[in-house]
């Protein structure tokens, strides 16, 4: 059994005017992050691989949440996550190396929302900040639609 964690960036700051892929958290985004790390040292246990979108606000998400992690995995920043269909994304989870068993993917809708549903058959709202754990049979190379199954969803307070 594999386990893939979904970490939708947190809430972006739109007021500097910066282009998209350079937007920074917004203080409610950098206040919600820490908790959805600690929610993850909590809930999810060792962590191998983080695949985190070269955004701005996803690359501060991963940080801010990493660093609410004892031993936080390494992280490989991946161009396709960023702004990705849920297609593409499922192009990166299946060329996940075989030895990773859990991996957290930080990205952005609408590709994760409609990731979660490809994956579980089930519509999940992934607002900023939101975590989805999807249990995933088999190796990543085998993952597709309805390959998977969710074991929970939620996102921290504001």
């Amino acid at each position: 059994m594999r386990t893939l964690v979904l970490l939708r960036h947190g809430k972006s700051d739109w007021s500097g005017g910066e282009p998209d892929h350079l937007r920074p958290l917004a203080r409610r985004g950098q206040r919600q992050v820490p908790e959805a790390g600690r929610w993850l040292a909590e809930h999810v246990g060792v962590i191998d691989l983080a695949v985190v979108s070269p955004a701005e606000r996803t690359r501060e998400t991963w940080r801010l949440a990493a660093a609410e992690l004892v031993d936080p995995p390494p992280v490989r920043e991946d161009e396709r996550v960023y702004a990705a269909s849920d297609d593409t994304l499922l192009d990166v989870i299946a060329g996940l190396p075989g030895e990773v068993a859990t991996v957290v993917l930080v990205g952005h809708n609408p590709g994760f929302e409609d990731l979660v549903a490809a994956l579980t058959g089930r519509a999940v709202p992934m607002p900023t900040s939101a975590l989805a754990v999807i249990d995933v049979p088999g190796p990543w190379s085998d993952v597709g639609d309805g390959a998977g199954e969710l074991r929970t969803h939620g996102r921290p307070p504001a």
